[in-house]
């Protein structure tokens, strides 16, 4: 898949594309329905396949004072899903608050129609953009009409009958409920992160964890998680702690993981971690044998849930 930066970078075998336009936040199986559907269209009808969409995340510059920013994707993960759906090119346009006071009439005009000449639009039911989001799906209908481009409007994706939604994840994910969010991502979800130095307690206990860096914001709910570690291309098997360490009375936040059958050093490695189920809550234990016990029953359960 090609990237450009710009609508302007966009190069003139683009022109007639098919395009669809998004944040796709996730990729989840909303986005990869429009998207595969977009790919497919396209090559039958001869033309190139376009995905628009923005970075950084718009209300991450237009609401600078909501934080943490709850990215469920990063960039590069969002274009490297893109391209799992076979679409010929991302125009990956800056976002600023200069962009912000575009209109939909400016962008469909000048980016879609005088720059693009798009031969179709295709677009999920609730999605809107422009200044004041003004371009609903309704606009782009009459401007269709009028600039001779043609839309299609795609109906919402249901799983379980919830409406697929970035938001809905989000609030899954840190609601802990890392495997229901994954039916609706269509994948587990994932942090890469890089390992640090440590307090050494897990390895005092006898079970030596990677201390992560995460690399995104969005981590599920504090607890304990069965999940699959990739390092260098190799996926263990893993028990993944977030949260605070009660028993040590020790309350800043960490994210661990334990590798299974695993041995080496992992300090400065960057390791992917899959959320496949949570286990438990983080709780307090009287002793660090009894937690000692949990964490062997812990690996248990994970090793049961990952060869289910």
């Amino acid at each position: 898949m090609i990237v450009f930066d710009s609508i302007k970078s966009v190069t003139g075998d683009f022109c007639g594309a098919f395009v669809t336009i998004g944040n796709f936040d996730g990729v989840h199986l909303s986005h990869q329905y429009i998207c595969r559907k977009l790919a497919g269209e396209a090559s039958q009808a001869g033309a190139k396949s376009l995905v628009i969409t923005f970075d950084p995340h718009p209300k991450m510059i237009l609401h600078p004072d909501i934080r943490p920013f709850y990215m469920i994707t990063t960039l590069q993960e969002r274009l490297n899903l893109l391209a799992q759906c076979l679409i010929d090119a991302a125009a990956v346009i800056p976002f600023t608050l200069d962009y912000s006071r575009t209109t939909a009439e400016q962008f469909v005009r000048h980016d879609l129609v005088e720059k693009l000449a798009i031969k179709k639009i295709i677009v999920g039911h609730d999605y809107k953009f422009g200044q004041g989001k003004s371009g609903t799906s309704d606009y782009l209908m009459a401007a269709g009409r009028e600039m001779g481009f043609e839309v299609e409007v795609i109906d919402a994706v249901k799983v379980d009958g919830e409406i697929v939604s970035s938001t809905l994840i989000r609030n899954m994910l840190l609601q802990g409920e890392v495997k229901k969010a994954a039916a609706l991502l269509g994948r587990w979800y994932n942090i890469e992160g890089t390992v640090e130095k440590g307090h050494g307690r897990g390895a005092g206990l006898g079970y030596p964890t990677a201390n992560l860096k995460a690399q995104k914001e969005l981590l599920p709910a504090a607890g304990i998680y069965a999940a699959y570690a990739i390092w260098r291309d190799k996926r263990y098997q893993a028990a993944v702690s977030i949260g605070a360490k009660p028993t040590f009375e020790d309350y800043v936040p960490t994210f661990e993981a334990f590798l299974m059958d695993f041995t080496g050093e992992l300090r400065g490695e960057k390791i992917n971690i899959l959320f496949v189920e949570k286990l438990r809550d983080i709780v307090k234990f009287d002793s660090p044998e009894k937690l000692k016990k949990q964490i062997a029953a812990d690996v248990e359960q994970t090793k049961k849930i990952l060869q289910a």
